[in-house]
């Protein structure tokens, strides 16, 4: 008889004292839904509220196996969400937040089409959210954004919650890169992907700790991990501006053998400014190709990741196989 699967569910805890009980009343429910045993890890990460201590009282009588991790300080949702997987024992491992504003029913989905082989990577796909409007706005800026400029294949509302077998996890946790996104780890390791649409809820409890600055941080983190579009931006520049400056210098010159400009050393002066700082650009942007190149030799990623393996049995004949 085949064992059943295992699941589990990776939980970042930052300031959600207030949606604790529901969070936990609920995956108690997923739990009985499931074909196999579930364990929930919930990670604290330097919570400001009284988050852990609730945890600690409610979760010995949760109807599902639970681990309990503190950061000695708050590192950031993502390194949460390592820390969560690391520990992760289950077939199929789910992140989701602890806010509620993903359904957590969604993992249930999740986990049905990781169990059916045919997918990898599951990722819940916003259709729409019951936000104020200016957070929709900024968070459709936001990612709009991130697909533009980072990965192009990121939904549209970019991914809150997601879910992967063990193949992946441990393929993401060899990259120990610092200042990375685990989101751009998890499209830029591959393996077959599907997207389940679902309704982001308003946020009953606390507020958000996703600060403006903590996006543009993000952002900027992704951008300087997983492109070289600044460098390719500073080397255009630099061409475009040269192309230019050899213009301005045919109509400089121009102006001076036809003795419109009088002032003396006005010519050479425009010339080597305008020369001199586009050239300076186009340098910039060779000599940062070199140190991209070096960057990303440094981060000691696979050259490429090998999702399936298959070894068939040898069917050589032997002499003695021949003579019998």
């Amino acid at each position: 008889m085949t064992k059943p699967a295992a699941y589990s569910v990776v939980v970042p805890v930052y300031g959600n004292a207030g949606s604790i009980p529901d969070l936990i009343a609920r995956l108690g429910d997923i739990a009985f839904q499931l074909d196999g045993s579930l364990e929930v890890i919930f990670v604290v990460d330097g919570s400001p509220d009284n988050s852990f201590e609730l945890l600690e009282e409610l979760i010995p009588r949760a109807p599902f196996a639970t681990q309990l991790l503190q950061h000695s300080r708050n590192f950031g949702s993502f390194a949460a969400i390592r820390t969560g997987m690391q520990q992760a024992s289950g077939d199929f491992v789910a992140v989701m937040a602890a806010d509620l504003q993903e359904p957590p029913e969604l993992v249930l989905e999740f986990f049905r089409q990781l169990a059916s082989g045919t997918v990898d990577v599951t990722v819940g796909r916003r259709e729409s959210r019951e936000d104020p409007r200016f957070t929709r706005w900024s968070a459709s800026a936001f990612w709009s954004l991130y697909r533009n400029w980072v990965f192009p294949d990121m939904p549209q509302g970019g991914v809150d919650i997601f879910a992967c077998n063990q193949a992946v996890v441990h393929e993401i946790l060899r990259l120990e890169e610092s200042h990375s996104s685990l989101v751009g780890l998890l499209y830029w390791v591959g393996f077959r992907r599907a997207e389940v649409p679902y309704v982001r809820r308003t946020r009953e409890h606390g507020e958000s700790g996703w600060s403006f600055a903590k996006k543009r941080r993000y952002l900027l983190d992704s951008i300087f991990s997983f492109t070289d579009i600044p460098l390719t931006v500073l080397m255009s520049v630099g061409v475009i501006g040269g192309l230019f400056t050899i213009l301005a210098a045919i109509a400089v010159l121009a102006s001076f053998l036809a003795g419109a400009i009088s002032e003396p050393g006005y010519t050479p002066l425009m010339l080597v400014i305008l020369f001199s700082t586009f050239s300076l650009l186009v340098a910039l942007g060779i000599v940062g190709s070199y140190v991209w190149r070096a960057f990303e030799n440094t981060k000691h990623r696979p050259s490429a990741i090998v999702m399936t393996h298959w070894v068939s049995e040898s069917h050589l004949v032997t002499d003695d196989a021949a003579d019998a």
